[in-house]
Parts: structure tokens; sequence; C-alpha cells
């Protein structure tokens, strides 16, 4: 009985999620160039042909540092299979020392990189006209979306997503 609820839910999750879809640019994100936590820019191109969960947060958003242990969790269990954990900080430039110690505290085993003023205009691309934080975009092998999500993202939206991601 608990295992045929599961499915349920994991059903309507995911349905939930490839719904929300509809509306998001992924070439935004793969021609975006945002900085990596050496300084460095990284073009985001690279991580085209793999499974992504795109996590959009800032340092001073709670909900945001509710939701990175599940996000680090997630990267530790799916990283074998080749799903990869970005977090994209709503940061400038000039923070980049407070957002490298803030990823070492939380143990953000993930890439993490500063969108500066990108940031917003990117989420917004990938469907999040609000610019609200968190923000979690999940993008297949193939580029495409199969979903997003504005708020805290659970342990049970990852595993959906992660199914999904993985098919």
């Amino acid at each position: 009985m608990i295992r045929k609820f599961a499915s349920i839910l994991s059903l309507g999750l995911l349905a939930t999620v490839a719904h929300a879809a509809e509306g998001i640019d992924t070439a935004a994100l793969f021609s975006a160039s945002l900085t990596g936590l050496d300084g460095q820019p990284v073009a985001m191109e690279r991580f085209r042909g793999r499974p992504l969960i795109v996590n959009f947060w800032a340092r001073w958003c709670a909900p945001c540092r509710e939701e990175i242990p599940e996000l680090v969790r997630l990267d530790a269990a799916q990283g074998a299979d080749g799903i990869e954990v970005i977090g994209v900080a709503i940061e400038e430039a000039d923070k980049l020392e407070a957002v490298r110690d803030f990823a070492k505290t939380y143990n953000m085993s993930y890439p993490v990189f500063l969108a500066a003023k990108d940031g917003i205009p990117l989420m917004k691309a990938l469907g999040n006209p609000q610019a609200g934080l968190p923000f979690t975009v999940y993008i297949g092998r193939d580029g495409k979306p199969t979903g997003s999500k504005m708020g805290v993202v659970r342990r049970a939206d990852l595993e959906a997503s992660a199914q999904a991601l993985l098919r």
C-alpha cells in the first residue's frame, strides 16, 4: 500500500513538473557565461548533454538555505547516474569570497556559479517571470526542460525529477 501511494505521489509530482516545462528557454542557460568560485568565467554550454538540476539561490534567502542539504544529498546519490546539480548564486562578482565561504559552510559539493547582472534575466528566460528565489529548473540530456519549481525543493520533488531526468 505504501509503495502504491509513493508511486501515485511520484506520478503526481512528475505530472506537475512536466507541466511546468512550458515557457522555459534553455538556450539562454547554454549561451550564458557565469563566474565560477575560482573567479573565472565558465561557459554553461559545457553542461549541455547532461541531465541537469539548476538551482538559483542567494545567501540571504532563508528558503534557499533550507533546500541546499537536499541538493547536496541528491548530488551525492545521483552523481554516478550522470545527473549534475548546478547552483547559481544571484550575487554580484564582488561577493565571490562570501559566496565561496557560504558554499563551503553548506558543503555544496556541486558546481556553484555567480550570475551577477545576468541572474535575473536568466531566471526569467527559464520560466520565472517574477525572478523569485529559490528557483529550480530540470533539464534533460537533450537540452529540453522537464520542469521547474518556484520555492523550496523537497526530497520528493528531487526524487521525482531525477526519475524523469534519467528516462
